[in-house]
C-alpha cells in the first residue's frame, strides 16, 4: 500500500471515529437550528461527506467535532436561502456567522452545557411516546448510537428497508406531531423520561440475550445501551432512575466476558467470577450509590431500575455462588413487584424463593403464576419452562425436567440458547444454575 493510500485510509477510520462520536451533538445543534430533525440529519451527513472528501487531502482538523459543525451550520444557511420562506431566519444566521458568533459557539466547546442541553433535547425527541418501542429503539441507535440503518438491522435480525422505513416514519410522525425541542417538565417529564429509560434498556436487553438468531449476545448493543446511560447519568444527575439504569447495565456489562464458552452460554451459577469485569463492578456501586442518595434526596423510595441493580449488586458482591444471598434477592424482587408488577417480576422472585428457600417452594411459585391469569402471558415463554425445570431437576424429577427444558428449547428463536436448553433436555444431570432473565 502506498503513501498516500495509507494516508487516506487513516483519514477515513479518523472520520468514522469522529462521527460516532460527534453525530449525537452535531444532529442535536442543528435540530436546535432548523427545527426539523430530519433535515438536520441530512445536513449532518453533508457534512460527513465532505469530512470524507477533504480530510484525506487537508489531513483530520484540530478540532474535528467543530469542522463538522461548521460545515453543517454553512449548509444550513444555503439550504434556508434557497426557501424563500425562511428568509427572516436566513438573516439571523448570516448575521451570526458574519460577526463569527454561529462557528465560534462550536469551535472551542467553553460552554458545554449548550451541547448537553442538545443532546438531552435529543434523546426526548427520539424516545418521545408518539412513537412505537420499535422506532425509539432505531433511532435511538441511529441519531444517539451513531449506527447505520445496516447495523441496526443486523442487531434485531429484520431487514435494512423495515428498520428505515421505522426511521423514516418515526421522523415524519415527529413533524407530524410537531414535537417541540425541548425537554419536558413536572409530569410530563417523568412520563417521557421513563420512555427514554425503556428504550436504553430494551436496546441492553437485546445485545445481553438475544431473543433470537445464532449469537447469545450482541456486544455492540449492549456497549450503546451503557454508553447511553452513562450520557443520561451526566445529564440528568438528579434523577435517581437514570442512575438506577446505569448502575444496573454496568453490573449487568460486567459479566459478559463469562456468559459464553465459545458459542454456548454459560449460566450465571456456572460463571468463573474471575473474568467479571471489576471495572464496571465498581462503576455501577457508585452509580448505585447515587442512585440512593438521589432518591433519599426527594424523599422517595427506590424505583425499579435501582431495585434490579440492587439485585444485580448482591449477586457482584458474592466471590462465590455459594456465597450468594438469595433471601436478600427475593425480598428485593418483592419490592420490584409493587413498584413495577410483571409476570416476569414474579418468575425471577419464583427463582430466588427457589434458592433461597428449596426447590419446592420455588416451584409452588411457578405453578401458581402459571396458573394465574397473569401467568397467560408467559404462555409462549420460553424461560417459564425452563425455570420449571431446572426446579424439577434440583427436585429429583428428571423425565418432568426433561419435557420442561424440551418445551422450553422449542419455544425460543435464540440458536444459542436452544443448544443449551436441548442439551439440558438430554441430560439427568442437569448444571445448576437457571435461565432466568436477568438480574
Amino acid at each position: 500500500m502506498s503513501a498516500d493510500a495509507t494516508a487516506d485510509e487513516r483519514a477515513r477510520r479518523a472520520v468514522d471515529a469522529v462521527w460516532r462520536i460527534e453525530s449525537p451533538r452535531l444532529v442535536a445543534g442543528l435540530t436546535r437550528m432548523v427545527h426539523d430533525l430530519g433535515v438536520a440529519e441530512e445536513l449532518a451527513q453533508d457534512a460527513l461527506v465532505a469530512a470524507l472528501e477533504q480530510w484525506p487531502g487537508q489531513g483530520v482538523p484540530r478540532n474535528p467535532g467543530a469542522w463538522l459543525m461548521t460545515t453543517a451550520k454553512r449548509r444550513a444557511v444555503d439550504r434556508i436561502r434557497r426557501n424563500e420562506t425562511y428568509a427572516r431566519k436566513l438573516e439571523q444566521l448570516g448575521h451570526e456567522l458574519e460577526l463569527g458568533q454561529g462557528a465560534a459557539a462550536f469551535e472551542e466547546p467553553d460552554d458545554p452545557e449548550v451541547i448537553e442541553d442538545d443532546l438531552l433535547r435529543l434523546v426526548f425527541i427520539s424516545c418521545h411516546p408518539v412513537l412505537s418501542r420499535e422506532a425509539r429503539a432505531a433511532l435511538t441507535l441511529r441519531l444517539l448510537g451513531g449506527l447505520t440503518t445496516d447495523e441496526i438491522a443486523r442487531a434485531f435480525l429484520v431487514s435494512e428497508a423495515t428498520v428505515a422505513q421505522r426511521i423514516v416514519r418515526a421522523k415524519r410522525t415527529l413533524s407530524r406531531e410537531k414535537v417541540p425541542f425541548e425537554v419536558p417538565y413536572g409530569p410530563e417529564r417523568a412520563d417521557r423520561l421513563a420512555s427514554v429509560l425503556e428504550v436504553v434498556y430494551l436496546v441492553f436487553n437485546e445485545g445481553y440475550a438475544a431473543t433470537a438468531g445464532d449469537d447469545w449476545m450482541r456486544p455492540a448493543l449492549c456497549e450503546e445501551a451503557l454508553r447511553l446511560a452513562r450520557v443520561l447519568a451526566g445529564l440528568m444527575p438528579a434523577e435517581p432512575e437514570v442512575h438506577g439504569l446505569a448502575a444496573l447495565l454496568e453490573i449487568q456489562a460486567s459479566r459478559s466476558a463469562a456468559r459464553t464458552r465459545g458459542p454456548v452460554p454459560v449460566l450465571l451459577l456456572d460463571q468463573d467470577r474471575g473474568h467479571w469485569d471489576q471495572l464496571l463492578i465498581r462503576r455501577g456501586f457508585a452509580a448505585l450509590a447515587r442512585a440512593e442518595a438521589a432518591a433519599r434526596a426527594r424523599g422517595v423510595p427506590p424505583g425499579p431500575y435501582a431495585l434490579q441493580a440492587a439485585i444485580a449488586a448482591s449477586h457482584a458482591r458474592a466471590l462465590d455462588p455459594e456465597d450468594t444471598d438469595w433471601a436478600a434477592i427475593a425480598a428485593l424482587y418483592e419490592q420490584l413487584a409493587v413498584r413495577a408488577p410483571s409476570p416476569v417480576v414474579e418468575l425471577n422472585r419464583a427463582v430466588a424463593v427457589g434458592m433461597a428457600q428449596g426447590p419446592a417452594a420455588g416451584l409452588a411459585l411457578v405453578d401458581a403464576l402459571a396458573a394465574s391469569p397473569a401467568g397467560a402471558a408467559l404462555a409462549d415463554y420460553h424461560l417459564l419452562p425452563s425455570v420449571r425445570g431446572d426446579l424439577l431437576a434440583r427436585l429429583g424429577r428428571s423425565a418432568e425436567a426433561r419435557a420442561e427444558f424440551a418445551r422450553a428449547a422449542a419455544l425460543t428463536r435464540n440458536k444459542a440458547e436452544r443448544t443449551l436448553l436441548l442439551e439440558r433436555a438430554s441430560s439427568t444431570a442437569c448444571p445448576r444454575g437457571t435461565n432466568a432473565p436477568p438480574p
